[in-house]
């Protein structure tokens, strides 16, 4: 166990001699507590501890991604996780390709591979291990490729302690059975069953080319098995602008949207990405002292529309005004809550915070504006979300072309796939009415503005029902011939009576098992390919 601290500016290590600062550790059964207190002013940088546990090349290890959308599978540990700084430079600068994932506070190398608060070794040597501390610090979980190690850390940036003051820098459970392991995270994680939702998005067909004709005609195809109905962006004028509608695409405004919504007995969702505004918001131009700043400058999280900026969550007038917002998207009547690009909560340093406290602060404001509304997260920090929101987005975005173009696949960990997001929604099965209510996102099965073959669309859509507590499309399902009808009824079926049985990796297949109608059934799913194989 080592603390890395500093102390009148001088970096310092509890490994050597000092009286700065006093560390206890708490060991009952299966879970591991360590706090610092401090006997003088310091401020905390790192808690670093090695597991005694062997890495093999033989086993498969669960890495989880940092945020939603990032990249999450159990890899072998040949396998390398995807770096950033291997991009062509001028494009992720362009695009601030690094703002999506950890890459701009993690420090990527081929000897070791990383995933964040959730980790279970598969083969000759299993292990699961999860984090506690989810309020105070992210549990970093690296494998060693050389040494064969298994070492934890946690980011404690941000914290500075007085004379007398304690703060917790690991809480964590450490299983050498995965069943066990399972056991426990159910007990510290108790199950909370969010009901399952099946809806519409008008995202995945559309993108931000929607208008009121659209959404109208979209609405009246859905029948009564639908439960939501959401509109997604391009409703405003630009993002961050939450307050004007685009009155060319919408001259009536949303309020009439929402009453036929609800006419037909759906519940009303929308989409903002509160925490975010882009170059050409008015937000952005007429209130530079809105967003935060990194040596003076506005930090840029990422390269969707104009280009975006993070809003500065620690400054009241800007909590004002998301609240203003949000609570305008209420009183419209809205049910359901669509809240994206959330890790910008997370970018810049924080005054007197982690970054995960940062984080689950930002997310718990959410929860307090929204009161009793349905949330669903997406591109947010997994372990931030626990009790903040009902679902969370589990996988990058559904792309309509299975990997997406050639040149995409250069990209942040987060890129559009649904390669990935597939992989995504299986892997992260066991969040699911744990942490929060899974969304794998959209299904698609319509023939037309997509290049997903008939038997990838219906992979997508198979297994999203399976695995996932929404089951959401953005399809006009009025245009579906019997086949698309058939695949919709079988999916619908396996979305409210399937249970996930077991699953494994095998190579380039992933062998699922599940329980339909008291009878076990089972398919292969090949990750290449993106197909069902063997369904029995």
């Amino acid at each position: 166990m080592e603390i890395i601290y500093s102390k009148n500016g001088r970096c310092l290590s509890s490994n050597k001699w000092n009286k700065d600062i006093d560390v206890y550790t708490l060991q009952i059964g299966h879970r591991t507590t360590v706090k610092v207190r401090a006997n003088t002013d310091v401020s905390l940088l790192l808690a670093k501890e090695t597991i005694p546990f062997h890495v093999n090349f033989s086993d498969t290890y669960f890495l989880n991604g940092y945020q939603s959308w990032t990249d999450t599978k159990e890899f072998k540990l040949k396998e390398r996780l995807r770096n950033i700084k291997k991009s062509p430079h001028i494009i992720s600068k362009m695009f601030a390709m690094e703002m999506y994932g950890d890459s701009t506070f993690y420090k990527y190398s081929l000897r070791k591979s990383h995933g964040y608060d959730v980790f279970y070794s598969r083969g000759k040597d299993e292990c699961f291990l999860f984090n506690l501390n989810y309020r105070n610090t992210y549990l970093l979980i690296e494998l060693i490729k050389d040494n064969h190690d298994l070492h934890l850390s946690s980011d404690l940036s941000g914290i500075t302690l007085s004379a007398g003051q304690e703060f917790t820098v690991f809480d964590y459970c450490f299983y050498k059975d995965n069943k066990e392991g399972f056991e426990g995270f159910s007990e510290y994680y108790p199950k909370v069953s969010h009901p399952k939702l099946f809806g519409y998005s008008s995202w995945y067909n559309y993108y931000q080319n929607i208008n009121e004709e659209i959404i109208l005609r979209d609405l009246e195809a859905l029948d009564n098995r639908f439960d939501v109905f959401q509109i997604d962006d391009g409703y405003e004028t630009f993002v961050g602008d939450w307050l004007d509608v685009d009155e060319k695409k919408f001259p009536n405004g949303l309020k009439p949207i929402v009453d036929k919504i609800h006419k037909k007995g759906y519940k009303a969702g929308i989409w903002l990405a509160p925490f975010a505004a882009e170059t050409k918001s008015k937000l952005f131009q007429e209130h530079p002292e809105f967003f935060k700043k990194n040596k003076g400058k506005p930090i840029k999280a990422g390269g969707n529309w104009s280009g975006f900026y993070a809003l500065d969550l620690e400054k009241e007038e800007v909590k004002d005004y998301i609240r203003k917002c949000l609570t305008h998207y209420m009183d419209l009547g809205f049910d359901f809550f669509k809240l994206d690009f959330l890790y910008a909560a997370g970018l810049g340093e924080h005054k007197g915070q982690t970054r995960a406290q940062a984080q689950f602060e930002a997310y718990n404001f959410l929860r307090e504006v929204l009161k009793n509304k349905i949330i669903l997260g997406c591109g947010a920090n997994i372990i931030s979300s626990y009790t903040n929101f009902d679902y969370l987005r589990i996988g990058p975005d559904v792309s309509l072309i299975f990997d997406d173009v050639r040149y995409m696949r250069m990209f942040h960990r987060e890129r559009i796939s649904t390669k990935v997001t597939l992989q995504n929604t299986i892997y992260r099965y066991f969040f699911n009415n744990h942490l929060f209510g899974n969304d794998p996102d959209v299904f698609l099965l319509r023939d037309e503005n997509i290049h997903l073959s008939f038997e990838q669309r219906r992979a997508l859509t198979t297994i999203n029902a399976i695995f996932g507590s929404l089951l959401m499309t953005s399809d006009d399902i009025a245009t579906y011939h019997e086949k698309q009808k058939e695949v919709l009824s079988r999916a619908l079926d396996l979305f409210k009576k399937a249970r996930l049985k077991n699953f494994e990796r095998r190579g380039n297949k992933i062998h699922v098992d599940y329980y339909l109608n008291n009878e076990v059934h089972s398919f292969d799913y090949h990750t290449k390919k993106g197909v069902l194989q063997n369904e029995r």
